[in-house]
């Protein structure tokens, strides 16, 4: 995404060399601004009186990021309540197919989460005859392990969904990213 400064150089037609002599500034500092620094003091006004604009016209506006993709990478977790794995493998396809920086991110931290609660309910549904055997009991005990991880999944989801609604962002991260 182009700068403001950029923006304005390429329409007069200039080198970043020639922008840098024209307004009095060094080359260096014309880089950093299109590379993404805000122009402050001096800079700015430099700049403003050689594009002949105001100062504030040059500082970018905050960008409000769209956590869409996100959103849909949180609710498509929920393919792993049908099929085994899912819940990681649809959200992984899809976070690594964004290209939005901040969503990319957002997708990671539920994945990571994703493959811990597949990983659970993996080692539960293996333990479970084991031990259902050991404490010989008649009950089915793979239920259990298998029902509270399913709410789990579902509250996770619900969670993250209210927390990408009002804060555009997870409502907990994982300390250790899995990606």
């Amino acid at each position: 995404m182009k700068s403001i400064v950029q923006h304005l150089r390429e329409e007069k037609n200039l080198t970043q060399t020639e922008l840098a002599e024209k307004s009095g500034l060094s080359l260096r500092t014309i880089q950093r601004i299109e590379a993404g620094n805000v122009p402050k003091g001096f800079t700015l006004k430099a700049l403003a009186l050689f594009f002949e604009t105001e100062p504030k016209k040059l500082i970018p506006h905050k960008v409000i990021t769209s956590v869409e993709r996100a959103k849909l990478i949180n609710i498509s977790s929920l393919v792993g309540l049908i099929i085994p794995f899912g819940g990681v493998i649809l959200p992984l396809i899809l976070t690594y197919k964004t290209t939005d920086q901040q969503n990319k991110e957002l997708g990671k931290n539920m994945v990571s989460l994703q493959i811990l609660i597949a990983s659970a309910l993996a080692i539960s549904q293996i333990t479970s005859p084991f031990i259902q055997k050991g404490l010989s009991l008649q009950f089915p005990l793979f239920i259990i392990p298998l029902v509270i991880i399913i709410c789990l999944k579902l509250l996770v989801v619900l969670i993250n969904g209210i927390s990408l609604n009002t804060k555009k962002d997870l409502h907990k991260k994982l300390k250790i990213n899995y990606l």
